[in-house]
């Protein structure tokens, strides 16, 4: 069938979760022998080693339109000045990308088509052919706990768009003939009164890439991995290192943290002068950063979705430790598959107690691996997404 995809970010290099969910459902869909037309935004420029990578995946044609800073400016403004629209969809639409939807519907002629984030839906507002949102997130959740812990200057716009996104990801809602979403936490988070019809396919793990090494030496204790430009990890980075790590430390003296991850904001930066911590920047490879840890920590406090690094660090047999609000979305058994903890003290018991029983940590990282590798599939999640799709055929 012919599938045209939408998505708001070119899918590569893999450094964000909607650019990893998209890619290995391309790569999967691909694979079945669908032909793909895919149109991907992009706000920075996409080199030829990224379009190689994606080229392949796409038989029906491969359209990057590059999002001005002029553009991105009016898109916001006029989001500000239109009653409802969310800052998300003003910055993402413009009329020249449009356009060239208009043209591929026109031209390509696809069978269904496939748009990732509520912030590509409103490209397809008056298109009543067969389509799929992918919600993914709930950004109307995660701005609103942001807006929460924010300073008093930013609170205002946070809460306005959390209020803005949260009424669009219900309108949007009815656009389209399939919705899907990333966990049952996320689903239920959907202000609309029919937020059951929404299909929940979650994300998968590349086992053929994320395997154990178990050979290589350790250099640090404790690793934290990801975006860390995007605020719900710079908070988690912050609260490990400032607060979590040092009650570690009277235990474990010598206990060091590695910050790992792309484009680290100042305060992640700033991490790097507190005694123990190193902040990496980005790694061509991020299994070095897995691979040299004993326990990964993920203190998620504000977000949504299904965490990629947990299933990262789990498929490479780390022993995890997390919070409630990461567990709701991955699903593991606390004690069996992983820690689950949701204060700073709390936290640092378990890992202190991980670092303490080196046995205890083997079984629990051994168990959790297992619990990865027959949950989360690519192929299997991306099935399940192909039969909505077909069903319209």
């Amino acid at each position: 069938m012919r599938l045209l995809v939408l998505l708001s970010r070119f899918p590569y290099p893999l450094d964000k979760g909607d650019k990893l969910r998209a890619y290995y459902q391309l790569r999967y869909l691909a694979g079945q022998g669908h032909e793909i037309c895919l149109l991907a935004l992009s706000d920075e420029k996409v080199g030829e080693e990224a379009l190689s990578a994606v080229r392949p995946l796409c038989r029906g044609g491969l359209h990057v339109h590059p999002l001005g800073r002029v553009a991105r400016g009016r898109g916001l403004v006029r989001a500000l000045a239109t009653a409802g629209r969310p800052l998300q969809v003003g910055y993402f639409y413009e009329a020249a990308a449009q356009r060239l939807v208009n043209s591929l519907l026109a031209s390509f002629r696809p069978d269904h088509v496939y748009c990732q984030l509520i912030r590509m839906a409103e490209y397809l507002r008056n298109y009543t052919g067969p389509k799929t949102l992918d919600y993914m997130d709930v950004f109307s959740a995660g701005m609103a706990r942001r807006a929460a812990t924010a300073p008093g200057w930013q609170r205002p716009v946070l809460v306005l768009e959390a209020r803005r996104l949260g009424a669009y990801e219900a309108e949007v809602f009815g656009w389209f003939t399939h919705r899907t979403i990333i966990s049952d936490q996320d689903r239920q988070l959907v202000q609309h009164p029919q937020r059951q019809q929404i299909h929940i396919v979650p994300n998968g793990i590349a086992l053929d890439i994320f395997q154990p090494q178990p050979h290589t030496a350790k250099r640090y204790e404790l690793v934290f991995c990801g975006n860390m430009g995007y605020h719900p990890n710079v908070d988690a980075a912050c609260w490990l290192a400032e607060e979590i790590l040092p009650l570690v430390q009277r235990q474990h003296p010598q206990a060091r943290l590695l910050v790992a991850g792309t484009t680290p904001a100042p305060r992640v930066q700033a991490l790097a002068r507190r005694p123990g911590v190193v902040v990496s920047g980005w790694l061509p490879d991020i299994r070095q950063a897995y691979a040299e840890a004993r326990v990964f920590v993920a203190p998620m406090r504000v977000g949504t979705g299904l965490q990629n690094k947990l299933l990262e660090a789990m498929a490479m047999q780390l022993p995890c430790v997390t919070t409630l609000l990461a567990n709701n979305a991955l699903r593991g058994t606390p004690g069996q598959h992983l820690l689950v903890a949701d204060s700073a003290p709390a936290l640092a018991a378990a890992i202190s107690q991980l670092l303490a029983d080196e046995s205890a940590a083997a079984q629990l990282a051994e168990r959790g691996h297992t619990f990865v590798r027959a949950t989360y599939d690519w192929a299997a999640t991306t099935a399940s997404l192909e039969n909505l799709f077909v069903d319209n055929c």
